[in-house]
């Protein structure tokens, strides 16, 4: 699951290339979360979270600044969260969260996605049982068992370390996502974290390997990127390494 996880990554990467869409992205949701949870990152743990994403997404300070300072005045806008899952291309498994001020909006841009490249949308829970809602920190290391070791000694659930190809993948309930940033840092302060995140994961991965699944699925992430409302796209695609 560790290289699949990682595939899933790269895919993702390379359809936020525009820095203007992820400044947007991320200013959008450090104003939701900072205005319904409190400005101040110490005392609300989503927020601080998030910062601290988006500075490892290279996002300036001053956008981060200016979506707090936002949150802090009266009025603004109103958005609401809306998910929505479906069948990609290939038969992929997705789960689109967005932030919206216009659900009429959201849903058309979003359907549009899915039928422009021969995919289906679906209800509420049509694939998302198919995932876990966990917490994620990948980094180069070569001994899984210490690490698994470490982390039980702090008491914190994990549900799987695994070691692939040089890469130490920690899994574990999104509950938990600080306690192990915590020990993390504390017990192996020389590692670059290079993924630690909140995320869906999926429970099985769908390999797509035919030229028209391909190209169409990269067709599909591209559009949902494109989308004014998509905050984030989670998929079960294992893409060819080439690719």
């Amino acid at each position: 699951m560790g290289r699949a996880f990682q595939n899933r990554k790269l895919s993702m990467a390379k359809t936020a290339a525009h820095k203007t869409k992820l400044y947007s992205k991320y200013g959008k949701e450090i104003y939701v979360i900072a205005k319904n949870g409190g400005v101040d990152p110490d005392g609300n743990l989503s927020l601080r979270r998030t910062i601290d994403k988006a500075k490892k997404d290279q996002v300036p300070a001053h956008v981060i600044e200016k979506a707090i300072e936002k949150a802090k005045g009266t009025g603004g806008e109103d958005y609401a969260e809306a998910r929505y899952e479906g069948y990609g291309p290939g038969n992929t498994m997705v789960i689109i969260d967005c932030l919206t001020d216009n659900g009429n909006r959201t849903i058309k841009d979003v359907r549009q996605c899915f039928t422009k490249t021969n995919s289906k949308i679906g209800s509420t829970g049509t694939v998302s049982h198919m995932f876990d809602h966990q917490a994620v920190f990948s980094f180069k290391g070569d001994d899984d068992e210490a690490v698994l070791e470490t982390l039980m000694m702090e008491d914190i659930d994990v549900t799987d370390v695994e070691l692939e190809e040089g890469i130490i993948t920690v899994y574990a309930p999104h509950t938990e996502f600080f306690k192990i940033k915590t020990a993390l840092a504390d017990n192996m302060p020389d590692v670059a974290i290079d993924v630690e995140e909140i995320t869906w994961v999926p429970q099985v991965y769908t390999q797509i390997s035919g030229e028209e699944d391909l190209a169409n699925f990269e067709k599909f992430l591209m559009m949902l990127e494109d989308c004014e409302d998509v905050q984030n796209i989670y998929h079960n695609a294992e893409l060819p390494e080439e690719a």
